[in-house]
């Protein structure tokens, strides 16, 4: 059977933020702290399908951490984004210092699940 999936992706990622711009539109929008992480979220004026960005500044560490945390992001956001973000809204997730490399891999779903929920309530 095969997964639902937001886009085109063969991974059932959704689209990808590129832009500064709409990064920049997600930082004046909604955001919701977590422990692992901090997720920002903005209603775009389409319905098309959402969106997500990552960051991690040279706060979370060198480069080698910075792209783990990044890695662990994704692979939350390909998990949970199908079933609990909305089309029409761009998400952006934030790694933080030392947590988001190291905080368990099942509770950074459920931070971003719990974010989700606080967000569109």
């Amino acid at each position: 059977m095969a997964a639902f999936r937001m886009s085109g992706r063969p991974n059932g990622m959704p689209p990808v933020l590129r832009k500064r711009a709409e990064f920049l539109a997600a930082a004046k929008a909604r955001r919701q702290g977590t422990p692992g992480f901090l997720l920002q979220a903005r209603r775009r004026a389409d319905d098309g399908p959402a969106r997500v960005g990552f960051t991690c500044s040279k706060k979370v560490g060198n480069a080698v951490l910075r792209n783990r945390a990044k890695r662990r992001l994704r692979e939350i956001a390909r998990l949970c984004l199908p079933d609990a973000g909305m089309r029409g809204w761009d998400y952006v997730l934030i790694g933080r210092p030392g947590v988001t490399v190291s905080r368990d891999f099942t509770a950074m779903r459920d931070d971003l699940s719990r974010a989700l929920r606080k967000i569109h309530a």
